[in-house]
């Protein structure tokens, strides 16, 4: 059976990859499907949005389809950017100018990590796995931290230069292959596995 990775994010795709590995499952993305339009991200929270896609790209492709949304939350933004953390300053927008918006606005509420301030962060995975029109099996996976001070690290994606982890005392850009033992979405993929390995 093929296991669809509703996702074109090419660092997800490989993350996904390493965590689902070992499963008696074809994983396929996307790119399977050109012509499938990818669906508006209208839920409020990371579960509804994993859960509409999920249920989306079932219907679409017929195939067995796990999708995930998630982000980053900073509690002196009031969870900002969450759910909007890929569209933050603008879909657009590159990684290393999304850092800077952030440390301004945090800066803005007097919680400026460069200066000393704490920002206790996290990163929140919310996972969906559906078939047909069901959802079979939900999870969520999170990750505490806090903003770094300034960027670190070359390896990951999206915000990791910018979310230090302190049980490792670095960011999650520059811990290499311990993040995914620790990380928010190796939490939500690992519960999944679990749930496919006693399903198939």
């Amino acid at each position: 059976m093929r296991l669809l990775v509703a996702t074109t994010n090419p660092g997800k795709i490989r993350e996904i990859r390493q965590l689902l590995d070992g499963l008696p499952l074809e994983l396929v993305t996307l790119a399977a499907w050109p012509n499938v339009a990818p669906p508006e991200e209208t839920g409020r929270t990371f579960e509804e949005n994993a859960r509409a896609k999920a249920l989306y790209y079932a219907a679409a492709t017929g195939a067995l389809t796990v999708a995930e949304d998630s982000g980053l939350e900073v509690d002196p933004l009031g969870g900002a950017p969450g759910v909007e953390s890929a569209r933050y300053g603008g879909v657009d927008l590159p990684y290393p100018d999304k850092f800077a918006l952030l440390y301004e606005q945090l800066r803005a509420r007097g919680a400026n990590p460069k200066a000393g301030a704490a920002a206790p962060a996290r990163f929140v995975c919310a996972v969906a796995l559906a078939q047909g029109a069901r959802v079979l099996f939900e999870t969520r996976g999170t990750i505490e931290g806090q903003i770094a001070p300034e960027p670190k690290g070359s390896g990951g994606f999206g915000y990791d230069p910018i979310f230090f982890y302190p049980p490792f005392g670095q960011t999650l850009a520059e811990a290499g292959d311990r993040k995914a033992a620790v990380s928010h979405r190796g939490a939500a993929f690992r519960a999944l596995a679990a749930f496919l390995h006693s399903r198939f």
